[in-house]
């Protein structure tokens, strides 16, 4: 038979490279088009907020009383270059027309601003977008009550409303994997008090315990100090249910040839359990850890709308929406919402992402 020969009807490429589950999984996960959507809103997001200083015109606390629920500021073309319309107050309270003239200032890119940290060490001073007019304020989302640029604040208030989901989903699933799965694995006694210590945890409500733990501090607290009791109050609140499915997974593994053979060979349990049986759960633990981020995010979201979050005059999503409790605000100055929009538009796309996770490590999915 020559080498030129076709394979006969029904039998596959013989010279194929196979393919390892991490690539099939990978190569899945590319044709859900709505979670690669979701992954790169996600990625956006993530990336504004780490260069926050840069991206935002000025600092989140820079008042400016004599613009109070100034408008979004409008862009035109004027001398062929992006220009910001220029404002000015007619009516109380806080009435702005464009300039009868219809003067502008021009818009320019990389400008020199107001100092900024930049990763907690660097000093910078220059902004992506900035006008050198005095009378021309970039307002691109409006002003709050304090004069303050919404989309500033947006940004840097994303820097605790972003990472408080991503540190608090790893708390809670580092310490419901090594207890559910160590329980699990070695059941008895330990499997029967974790499962009722985690059942206790569950039947708590949890914003009325969030409320609880957090009255107990004084108000007085800085907003790291909340920052991190936050994180702390959500992680304890949410290890609960995934220690209960990581032990329901361990009980199955714990009896598979690979663990019984490092069990004859005199492996240690704990061993076992971060070898053997965890990353078993990790196709389990990467979607519910997508799936969970916005848990935490709202979270705080409502603790700071509560006024037991982060306090002023630092920035939060969650915080920047106790002025949308006014309903005139709301009716005058729609654009306070803004906030609003960025945690549906986070929320949405982490869910469109574990979604696509959880199809992708589906293997019985098509």
């Amino acid at each position: 038979m020559s080498a030129a020969t076709p394979s006969p009807p029904g039998h596959g490429n013989v010279d194929a490279v196979p393919r390892s589950p991490g690539q099939i999984f990978r190569e899945r996960l590319r044709r859900k088009k709505i979670a690669m959507v979701g992954a790169a809103i996600l990625a956006i997001l993530y990336t504004l907020s780490l260069f926050a200083g840069f991206f935002a015109p000025y600092p989140y606390d820079r008042i400016d009383k004599e613009r109070s629920f100034h408008r979004p500021t409008g862009l035109c073309f004027q001398g062929g270059r992006l220009s910001v319309r220029l404002y000015k107050k007619v009516a109380e309270p806080a009435t702005y027309e464009a300039s009868a003239d219809g003067s502008a200032a021009a818009l320019r890119f990389f400008a020199k601003g107001e100092p900024y940290t930049l990763f907690g060490f660097l000093k910078c001073s220059t902004h992506f977008l900035g006008v050198d007019h005095p009378d021309a304020p970039l307002f691109l989302l409006g002003a709050d009550q304090f004069g303050r640029d919404i989309l500033s604040r947006l940004l840097y208030g994303s820097q605790i409303s972003l990472s408080i989901g991503l540190i608090g989903i790893t708390l809670s699933l580092s310490l419901g994997m090594l207890i559910g799965g160590y329980a699990g694995y070695v059941g008895g006694g330990v499997d029967f008090t974790v499962m009722r210590v985690c059942e206790l945890i569950m039947s708590i409500p949890g914003l009325y315990l969030i409320m609880a733990l957090r009255s107990v501090f004084p108000a007085s607290l800085s907003s790291t100090l909340v920052y991190i009791i936050i994180v702390a109050i959500l992680s304890f609140i949410r290890w609960a249910s995934s220690a209960r499915v990581v032990r329901g997974m361990a009980l199955s593994l714990r009896e598979r040839p690979f663990v019984l053979a490092a069990r004859a060979l005199g492996q240690t349990r704990v061993r076992i359990v971060l070898k053997h049986i965890l990353p078993s759960t990790f196709s389990y633990v990467i979607v519910a850890a997508t799936l969970s981020v916005p848990y935490y995010i709202l979270g705080e979201v409502v603790m700071s709308y509560l006024n037991v979050g982060i306090q002023e005059p630092e920035a939060s999503w969650g915080l920047m929406l106790n002025a949308a409790q006014n309903h005139q605000y709301v009716q005058d100055y729609p654009w306070l919402l803004a906030p609003g929009g960025a945690i549906f538009l986070t929320v949405l796309a982490f869910n469109f992402l574990g979604d696509g996770l959880r199809d992708a490590a589906d293997t019985k999915s098509a």
